[in-house]
């Protein structure tokens, strides 16, 4: 099974976990988040982030998600990559994690794939519509 972390500034990583768990029913194996504090530093957390990776990599491989591509947990995500073992998309969405999870057992390119269209395809701008209108009384 793919292993997925999120890499994350805050409590964004865990907040997801549990938004993810909801949609899902419950929470998927193998998914684990790693918080980076306002005051953290990469390197000093890289010991810790090639552990969880370890751990959670059982021979198909780990997907890392991050949050914002050059901020301090997309830098030290990218001191984990190992091609085709360990890959990462940035910019995580509820949308995206749900995509990536649905393809899980198709093997890491294809789940990191889906989770690419998942960010994409899951941002939209929202028209007024009577389907979607209430009545208050």
């Amino acid at each position: 099974m793919i292993g997925v972390v999120i890499i994350a500034h805050a409590n964004l990583g865990d907040a997801l976990i549990r938004c993810v768990s909801h949609v899902l029913g419950s929470r998927p194996p193998k998914f684990e988040s790693l918080t980076i504090g306002k005051h953290d530093d990469a390197f000093s957390l890289l010991p810790q982030a090639r552990e969880l990776i370890a751990s959670l990599d059982d021979g198909e491989g780990v997907l890392i998600l991050s949050d914002i591509y050059g901020a301090t947990p997309c830098n030290l995500a990218c001191k984990l990559i190992v091609p085709g073992r360990v890959e990462i998309v940035t910019g995580v969405s509820l949308p995206m994690l749900v995509r990536a999870f649905t393809y899980r057992d198709k093997g890491l390119p294809t789940m990191t794939s889906k989770a690419l269209s998942g960010g994409r395809d899951g941002v939209l701008h929202v028209e007024p519509s009577p389907l979607h209108a209430t009545t208050r009384t």
